[in-house]
């Protein structure tokens, strides 16, 4: 879904130029790569996204940023839905381990999350990528920090 007014620069001290529709909804840079939220609820999320030619990369292979993309989002979606709505949070770090390309299809990403009791403020997030065939593409493991300012959950 292409939206023109999502190739403006963002100001930062204008409001928002976009709606999400609800607490667990996808961000135009997730929708411009075709994001689609299957299942969030209770610390897991899946996402699918299609392999359009706009995500390969030189070869023609899916594009290790578009799927690391597509785990960070399925990762949040999954913590959204352990924090109460409105809650601000980001990723502090991640790792993306790639064992296969993908070459065509929709791929998909199962996260799990959860709080991480030695750390005040922070949530861990497992991601598998699945190909069509269900074949692992690719685990990704994130943390994210809820800001100073928000109650930690």
């Amino acid at each position: 879904m292409h939206n023109p007014d999502w190739e403006k620069l963002m100001d930062p001290d204008a409001p928002l130029p976009f709606k999400l529709d609800g607490w667990v909804d996808l961000a135009p840079f997730e929708r411009s790569l075709g994001m689609k939220i299957e299942f969030s609820v209770d610390g897991k999320a899946t996402l699918t996204m299609p392999f359009t030619v706009k995500l390969a990369q030189g070869k023609g292979l899916l594009h290790g940023g578009a799927i690391t993309a597509l785990a960070d989002t399925a990762a949040a979606m999954a913590i959204k839905t352990l924090l109460p709505e409105g809650t601000h949070f980001a990723t502090v770090q991640m790792t993306t381990r790639f064992l296969a390309p993908v070459r065509g299809g929709t791929v998909t990403a199962r996260a799990t999350a959860e709080k991480d009791d030695d750390k005040d403020r922070t949530y861990r997030a497992e991601v598998l990528i699945m190909d069509e065939e269900e074949a692992v593409v690719a685990e990704f493991w994130s943390e994210f920090r809820i800001a100073r300012e928000q109650p930690a959950g």
